[in-house]
């Protein structure tokens, strides 16, 4: 098997600058991609990040883009298919993520995690779709085991990846048969120093540990390289922690 399996792809990476973002991004490099990334507020880490994708000699690019703005993101999908003349790749990765009791949440924040989490997947693919098609090209959707099981201090970000794991299958059903679209859901995901409570959670997986950046970089590798047939599917990235 090819050691640069994605050569000659071009990919799209949401929130590329920094943790799994940069993880997934640097990867598909590694393996042969040109790679474009969003940021908005992290313009020095979007900076190294393109340098380090360049060191595997492919092409790369960061785009300043706002994905609650449709036209920002309108903007950025043709500078990314201008500059890279073809997309091959969508890796919705930007999302938000945040800890608040049920009945403390207001319509604002309701709102801005729904923004962030399902409207802005689903605006990022609306522009990609025709770029995508051309190539028969694969979006992966970055959903999470609180899609799947509810968190009680999580309750809107659960509830916005729940919708992000059906608008998956519904994109993967609309635009099938040109375009592949999967999800990868991770699970107790950690970097750097751990803290208390997630060594807690690395006790009650089945795998005894966390879950790394690196791990879910290899799930979107997975469906980035598999075979195009393969579609509308949900791979989880946890260790075995949902069971």
């Amino acid at each position: 098997m090819s050691l640069r399996p994605l050569a000659g792809k071009t990919a799209l990476v949401t929130g590329g600058a920094k943790r799994i973002g940069r993880a997934i991004a640097l990867d598909l490099a590694q393996k042969g991609a040109s790679v474009a990334i969003t940021y908005l507020g992290s313009q020095i880490e979007a900076e190294q990040t393109v340098r380090d994708i360049a060191a595997f000699d492919v092409d790369a690019l960061a785009i300043c883009c706002d994905l609650h703005e449709p036209a920002s993101i309108e903007a950025m999908v043709a500078e990314v298919a201008g500059e890279f003349d073809r997309l091959d790749l969508l890796v919705n990765n930007a999302g938000m993520f945040e800890s608040i009791a049920l009945e403390e949440i207001t319509p604002e924040l309701w709102d801005r995690m729904f923004a962030t989490n399902t409207r802005a997947p689903f605006l990022v693919a609306r522009a990609a779709h025709p770029h995508l098609k051309l190539v028969q090209g694969r979006i992966v959707n970055i959903g999470s085991l609180g899609g799947l099981h509810p968190w009680a201090t999580h309750g809107h970000y659960c509830t916005s990846k729940a919708a992000l794991h059906m608008l998956s299958e519904t994109m993967a059903k609309a635009w099938a048969p040109e375009i592949s679209v999967n999800c990868v859901a991770p699970g107790m995901i950690v970097q750097g120093e751990v803290e208390e409570a997630y060594e807690h959670f690395a006790r009650k997986t089945p795998m005894q540990r966390n879950g790394t950046a690196a791990d879910v970089a290899s799930a979107v590798l997975y469906f980035a390289t598999a075979p195009h047939f393969i579609t509308g599917q949900l791979l989880t990235v946890d260790g075995g922690l949902g069971l």
